[in-house]
């Protein structure tokens, strides 16, 4: 996987160079700067589309063992800070924001069963946000080259997601408790109660329709908000483009990142998509990497906040551990050191008897008469 995200990086960043390039950088640069204001926008949306994004992840989870909603959105940040900004696959945040979140208090089974049903509502209201996007591309331009290439990918898109919720269920379960029984030795065993725990947990946060079904509205939600970004940064550019156009622009092309999924922050698929799908609308290609430019700038913006308060985070469980090994080992050294540090008057020394000091006594007495 590394090899293919290094390969994905590089291809990624020939394609943005040779697209900026031939647009002409100059024009690209006037385009940006035309945005003004309006990049300020753009940040402030993602910004309220994250922590949108966090209340979604809060809303899975039962009452039992909840984190704070403001735990979830801290840590939502944290997912998209390494998502968009680190050379890994789009779901390594995830993990990592899982693994802090049982750091806060939430058992590990059920932060990870979290995780996983989080990561299923975005993939399926991301889906329905893609077939809003292609039914009001279609009302508007008609069914097209666009049109059809965005079809082929819902029909694999589909399958995938239907296999994901799959895993996640009992079919999965047996598969997966297969896979460890055969491939884990002895000592690792231990994985598959890791294993029946997190099932146990996905069964649970599944079994409440009423939550998972809470997390897609929200999340569906988020998305629209995310189309801001492409109305307004337009707008601010001089290429005033209705909601609907905007839509399809921004769920189209979060379609292509999805897809784009190996390589880091979709570098060069995000900007080719946009010219495309900008392209459809009269928006020319510089205006396109313009936008294209903005979102990165939004992502930064949002991003770098959230790998701080990972860093910072990571420091602290250092920390913590650090003091409890210590404390460990001075809980195991405490027998060893306990005679030398009360010293020979409690361990070696015999205790003095009164006998002894009345014969030392008068053995002395005896010496006082000799002398």
């Amino acid at each position: 996987m590394k090899h293919l995200t290094t390969v994905g990086l590089i291809a990624g960043l020939c394609t943005a160079a040779w697209l900026f390039v031939s647009s002409g950088l100059e024009d690209v640069g006037a385009a940006v700067l035309a945005a003004g204001w309006g990049t300020l926008i753009v940040v402030v949306a993602r910004a309220v589309a994250v922590a949108w994004a966090g209340f979604g992840w809060f809303v899975v989870f039962p009452k039992e063992g909840r984190p704070s909603l403001s735990t979830c959105i801290d840590l939502r940040y944290v997912r998209e800070g390494i998502n968009t900004l680190l050379p890994v696959a789009t779901v390594g945040g995830d993990f990592i924001g899982a693994r802090l979140l049982t750091k806060r208090g939430v058992a590990g089974g059920l932060a990870g069963a979290s995780m996983f049903v989080d990561l299923m509502t975005q993939a399926v209201t991301q889906l329905l946000f893609t077939v809003v996007g292609l039914a009001a591309l279609v009302m508007l331009v008609g069914d097209g080259p666009v049109a059809h290439a965005v079809e082929g990918g819902l029909a694999i898109a589909v399958p995938a997601i239907a296999a994901f919720y799959l895993v996640q269920r009992r079919a999965g379960h047996r598969l997966i408790q297969g896979l460890l029984s055969r491939f884990a030795s002895g000592r690792e065993w231990a994985a598959l109660g890791a294993v029946e725990v997190l099932y146990d947990n996905l069964r649970r946060l599944y079994g409440a329709p009423s939550r998972v079904g809470s997390g897609i509205l929200v999340h569906f939600i988020g998305w629209i908000i995310g189309t801001l970004e492409v109305y307004v940064c337009l707008h601010f550019m001089g290429y005033p483009v209705g909601f609907a156009e905007a839509l399809v622009i921004e769920s189209l092309a979060q379609a292509v990142r999805g897809a784009a999924f190996a390589v880091p922050g979709a570098i060069g698929a995000q900007e080719g998509g946009l010219i495309a799908l900008c392209g459809l609308f009269g928006v020319p290609a510089e205006a396109a990497l313009a936008l294209s430019l903005v979102k990165r700038c939004a992502d930064l913006a949002v991003g770098v906040p959230g790998l701080i308060a990972w860093h910072r985070a990571e420091g602290r469980l250092r920390k913590q551990e650090s003091k409890a090994r210590g404390r460990l080992l001075g809980r195991r050294l405490q027998p060893v050191l306990q005679p030398a540090t009360l010293g020979p008057f409690y361990s070696y020394a015999p205790p003095r008897s009164t006998a002894s000091v009345d014969a030392f006594d008068a053995g002395g007495g005896d010496l006082k008469k000799c002398a």
